[in-house]
């Protein structure tokens, strides 16, 4: 998804405005004189108005001689840990920025390099109470790469800070390739936690993980119960999964996931032991960057392309979305991935897996990037849309429904969009650009 980290430093940013249905709509700097550290997303502080979290990717290239320290811990944290900085002070509209975590691997090398690093970050709903934060980040472990997802407790005293000693790994998947990480987390409306999770990396499915749900966490977007609500179910072994020295995993199963008694899969019988019951949605090549719509529920997400088209999909329980088999609406040829051959053939009708609601070309852009409803007051012509961008173009684009059709229609330009969110003071729309600002959605 994410290009090498010489061309995000180097990419000049281009802004522009056009016209959503007669509205004018500029990019601006949501928060004048902050900056930051390749920010990769925008996560919501659950219930305030007046503070959100910018989720800093972290950085593989160490500072320039003067700006090192003759501490070498120092240093390595300073450089090469991934940080989350709190932005508060939005309902006065006087933001101001506080490091409130710092990823230390306990037991491994945190790795920030390529597509790589702290991908993302969620506040418990409760945490008020129960102190608890998750983390999906890239760590090397014996040399070797894996994708991790974490508990953190807040320090106790402290409004809020994280301690990086409370880690409590979840999951930690072995990863064969350092692309296609997916790497988002939220909790959902139900109260459960979703992260995403991509297909392992190369391109065209190379390790063939992406018609499996029995494989590892690969190629799909996952639902876990991370308080072990009464009812859920213990998860089936399998070596990623963290235990404790009963065995148990730190988390459980809603009973209600769509796979919990699956016995066969894209037509093949596949051991129900073996099943990853954590699966909610699957066949997704890169799911970079999903939310649901604050007003209705409504899963989004952007999927990655291979070399011909990107998607947007609304996801639901159950739902397997075609890779590799297909991409975006088109037949997935692995002889001929680039087309070169001939036009990709539509991918005919099919009750196995479900169609993106939107696709485009590489006229357009080769690099979705997932983004949100805008339910704000503000741009009331924007209302009720899906606006999303692509990381490479800088297109950023409003999607709606007319007449049982999905239209998008590009509204503005900014480079380097890595993830999406809304100021919860106003409901404005927000981005992170790797450039280092995060910005806003406004009237022009």
């Amino acid at each position: 998804m994410l290009p090498r980290l010489a061309f995000l430093l180097a990419g000049a940013v281009l802004l522009g405005s056009t016209s959503a249905s007669g509205q004018e709509v500029t990019v601006e700097p949501a928060f004048p004189g902050l900056s930051f550290s390749l920010p990769i997303g925008v996560a919501p502080l659950p219930g305030s108005k007046d503070a959100l979290f910018v989720i800093e990717k972290g950085d593989p290239v160490p500072g320039t001689a003067a700006d090192k320290s003759a501490d070498k811990k120092k240093r390595a944290s300073a450089y090469l840990g991934g940080k989350v900085q709190m932005v508060s002070g939005l309902a006065a509209g006087k933001p101001v920025k506080q490091q409130v975590f710092q990823l230390v691997a306990k037991d491994g090398d945190f790795e920030a390099g390529g597509e790589c690093g702290l991908l993302g970050f969620a506040v418990h709903p409760r945490f008020p109470k129960n102190r608890q934060v998750f983390v999906y980040y890239s760590i090397k472990i014996a040399g070797k790469l894996h994708q991790r997802l974490s508990r953190f407790q807040l320090k106790p005293g402290a409004e809020f800070e994280v301690d990086p000693a409370t880690e409590q790994a979840l999951i930690t998947q072995q990863d064969p390739a350092s692309n296609h990480n997916g790497g988002d987390v939220h909790f959902g409306p139900d109260g459960y936690l979703y992260f995403s999770c991509g297909d392992g990396g190369a391109g065209g499915d190379a390790f063939n993980t992406a018609a499996f749900i029995n494989k590892g966490f690969h190629a799909g977007v996952y639902r876990i119960d991370v308080d072990k609500q009464p009812g859920s179910l213990a998860p089936n072994p399998h070596p990623s999964v963290m235990t404790d020295a009963q065995g148990g995993a730190y988390y459980a199963i809603p009973a209600d996931n769509p796979f919990v008694r699956a016995t066969s899969h894209r037509g093949q019988a596949i051991e129900a032991k073996s099943v990853r019951t954590e699966t909610w949605a699957t066949g997704l090549r890169n799911p970079w960057r999903f939310s649901f719509d604050p007003q209705t529920g409504v899963c989004y997400t952007g999927d990655v392309g291979q070399n011909l088209f990107e998607e947007i999909d609304i996801l639901v329980s159950g739902g397997d979305y075609g890779w590799s088999e297909v991409e975006g609406q088109h037949v997935y040829n692995r002889k001929d991935a680039s087309a070169k051959q001939g036009p990709a053939a539509l991918a005919p009708a099919s009750k196995q897996w479900i169609a993106p609601i939107y696709e485009y070309d590489r006229k357009v852009g080769n690099s979705v990037t997932g983004g949100v409803v805008y339910r704000g007051e503000r741009l009331p012509d924007l209302k009720g849309a899906y606006v999303f961008g692509d990381y490479a173009s800088g297109r950023i684009l409003a999607l709606r429904e007319k007449g049982g059709k999905w239209e998008g229609q590009v509204i503005a330009k900014d480079m380097t969009i890595a993830g999406f969110g809304h100021d919860p003071a106003n409901g404005d729309v927000l981005f992170a650009a790797m450039s280092g600002q995060v910005k806003r959605l406004t009237k022009k």
